[in-house]
């Protein structure tokens, strides 16, 4: 069955875009243990790429929908962890908010000082959250509500870190929920408008989760959030990090059953 168009994205939405950038600051390359190629490696295996094509809508179809994207690669530092490894439940694996280890578990880094990991919080990960707060901030003062939806992408076979069968058969879409900013209704508008769409669906499969601003993290009911997860193997040629020829096609979809995911849950 064909999607419905909706007009336009409600005002109140927010996308979040933490995994979309490829860029390692020459002043921070030096932390790096693994060579040019082996480097360039890990960002294609760990990077959601072109999720920020495939999520946001051009300004003319979507009516200026606000999106906040980290400027750095996730292994500069991943604004999507806890700052405080204690927190963070992928510290353990050395996947915390600076990781040390790669996708099979080798060393990525080399141990960092205090100071260090410090000046990597301060110039990519507090400017990050203070954009999404501020532009959560705003959809609340101006609409009295807002909803985050937390955008990524997930390899077609599990990587190593995952701790998950690789040949286990993965689902189209992954919709990611919290228990305090996914209300039941918010989840199934997103299942249904997508398996709408034509895809297979499942949700907190692979992942689960979905990310506010920590001032409003079980705290704020007004903003609610639900992570949506699109399989790279629909879009993306994996060995070469470069889009399909189907690319701007699955961009229209994924972008139209996300807004028609928001309109419904409203009541619009």
């Amino acid at each position: 069955m064909p999607l419905r168009a909706p007009a336009c994205w409600p005002p109140w939405v927010v996308i979040h875009l933490p995994h979309d950038a490829v860029t390692i600051p020459p002043a921070v390359r030096g932390q790096f243990v693994l060579d040019e190629v082996e480097l360039a490696a890990e960002v294609g295996r760990m990077t959601d790429h072109c999720t920020q094509a495939l999520f946001v809508p051009p300004a003319e179809a979507g009516g200026g929908v606000c999106a906040v994207r980290a400027a750095v690669s996730r292994l500069v530092v991943d604004v999507e962890r806890f700052a405080d490894d204690h927190d963070e439940p992928m510290a353990a694996r050395g996947m915390g908010v600076i990781y040390t280890r790669t996708a099979d578990g080798q060393a990525l880094r080399r141990p960092l000082a205090p100071a260090e990991r410090e000046a990597l919080l301060a110039e990519h990960y507090r400017p990050h959250h203070a954009r999404l707060e501020a532009a959560v901030a705003s959809a609340l003062s101006h609409h009295g509500r807002c909803l985050v939806i937390d955008a990524h992408s997930f390899p077609a076979k599990a990587l190593p870190y995952e701790q998950a069968d690789a040949g286990t058969p993965r689902p189209d879409i992954c919709i990611g929920t919290d228990d305090f900013h996914t209300p039941p209704a918010l989840a199934h508008a997103f299942v249904s408008a997508f398996a709408e769409a034509g895809w297979r669906v499942a949700v907190n499969q692979p992942f689960a989760g979905a990310l506010v601003p920590a001032s409003r993290y079980h705290r704020d009911i007004r903003v609610a959030a639900v992570m949506v997860e699109v399989n790279r193997g629909l879009y993306l040629d994996e060995a070469g990090t470069t889009p399909l020829a189907g690319f701007r096609d699955v961009a229209r979809r994924v972008q139209r059953a996300c807004a028609r995911g928001a309109l419904d849950w409203a009541g619009g």
